[in-house]
């Protein structure tokens, strides 16, 4: 979507605002399906948002065949797609956690997910760059509206156990518990709010991809898919890493050092005229910044309230997807004044403060964990190894 935007537009800043349009709806979303996910059978959320998406690829992929695709359709089709998954995401999160029957398998499941969805990324921007070249846009439309037959046909055949549904209190107040639980925690606060700023700041490089690809390093389509493909293995080595780990030990040092290294990368990548270096450059970028949101994402999933869990998954796609778009629109903004080189070079050095003061924050939180997780009765050696990330449960 982001090339034929682009070719139509020739646009930076209709790049950001498509963008922005695809993921901001998330942001507004989020705090209802949390609370609806820990309400609702989660099962049947997921399930629901699959066939909108079905429909909602349907729709756009006939656009682009019978050649009326314009600019204002790609946008009410994103607004579309970004409230589907704003209910999408935090099911699917809190959903993962009843797939496991050993607590302490959820770390590493968490990571294997990462991994599969960014192996997608990796093959899937490849052959689409391909493909684009070779038939046009339409054609790659149609896979992935065809792909959703698979994604449902995997759905119905999980077995997924069902709890009853819990109504006593209001969607509102269940929200509003969301909310404080969160708020609550010290830990909770800053991870969400390092996600956040990482989610603004650093992660939306990937909206100017396609000024990269043809004009900053003179290609096309293919360019455009070596460049998100590179980005994609990245992430798909940064998911098996984690997902090698035998111990959430660390990963507190891990967010911190993954930033920056992430926003130092984004730099270099800012400053090469040569599509073999930034490929490389992208995949670094890409291994750290699943990383940095792997880990965040693993440190929450790990000691969270079950009852909690959907409005926390919410809170986290608010912080990583919600926030996303809004940088995008700003880095389009910035790209189409100064030049997309100048507005990754501010986002790598924004990543690299984000670093600096995660690094100021890990020692003020040591201290909270450990009565913490002996309440919790996690066992001694996960306690011992989240010291460096501290108290994500806040206190009675």
């Amino acid at each position: 979507m982001s090339w034929l935007v682009y070719r139509l537009t020739g646009s930076a800043l209709l790049l950001g605002a498509v963008s922005f349009a695809s993921q901001f709806p998330s942001l507004l979303m989020a705090p209802f399906a949390g609370a609806l996910a820990d309400r609702w059978s989660r099962y049947h959320i997921v399930l629901g948002a699959q066939i909108l998406s079905m429909i909602q690829a349907t729709v756009l992929a006939a656009l682009v065949l019978t050649d009326v695709v314009a600019v204002w359709h790609l946008m009410v089709l994103s607004v579309v797609m970004g409230l589907i998954n704003g209910v999408d995401i935090p099911a699917r999160q809190a959903l993962m956690v009843r797939l496991i029957g050993d607590p302490g398998d959820l770390p590493n499941a968490i990571a294997l997910n990462s991994s599969m969805f960014n192996a997608a990324r990796l093959v899937g921007p490849a052959v689409g760059g391909v493909l684009i070249g070779l038939t046009g846009e339409g054609t790659v439309f149609v896979i992935n509206a065809v792909s959703y037959v698979g994604v449902l046909g995997a759905l119905s055949m999980l077995r997924v156990p069902h709890p009853p549904p819990n109504q006593v209190e209001s969607v509102w107040r269940t929200m509003i518990d969301g909310f404080s639980y969160a708020w609550a925690s010290t830990p909770l606060r800053d991870l969400l709010t390092l996600l956040s700023l990482f989610a603004l700041i650093g992660i939306p490089y990937v909206v100017l991809f396609p000024v990269f690809a043809r004009d900053v390093l003179g290609g096309g389509p293919g360019t455009l898919g070596l460049l998100t493909a590179s980005a994609g293995a990245g992430s798909f080595l940064g998911a098996l890493a984690l997902a090698s780990r035998s111990t959430v030990r660390g990963l507190g040092r891990v967010i911190a050092r993954g930033s920056g290294l992430f926003g130092l990368t984004l730099i270099l990548f800012a400053f090469s005229r040569n599509a073999v270096l930034s490929s490389v450059l992208l995949v670094v970028s890409g291994f750290t910044m699943i990383i940095v949101t792997a880990s965040i994402n693993t440190i929450l999933q790990t000691i969270v309230r079950e009852d909690m869990r959907g409005r926390i998954m919410s809170l986290y796609t608010m912080a990583f997807v919600g926030t996303t778009p809004i940088g995008g629109l700003v880095g389009g903004a910035i790209a189409s004044r100064v030049g997309a080189p100048v507005a990754i070079v501010l986002g790598g050095l924004g990543c690299i403060a984000i670093s600096a003061w995660a690094y100021v924050r890990l020692p003020a939180l040591r201290d909270l964990i450990r009565p913490i997780y002996e309440d919790l009765g996690i066992l001694p050696e996960v306690a011992a190894g989240l010291q460096s990330v501290s108290d994500m449960r806040p206190r009675a």
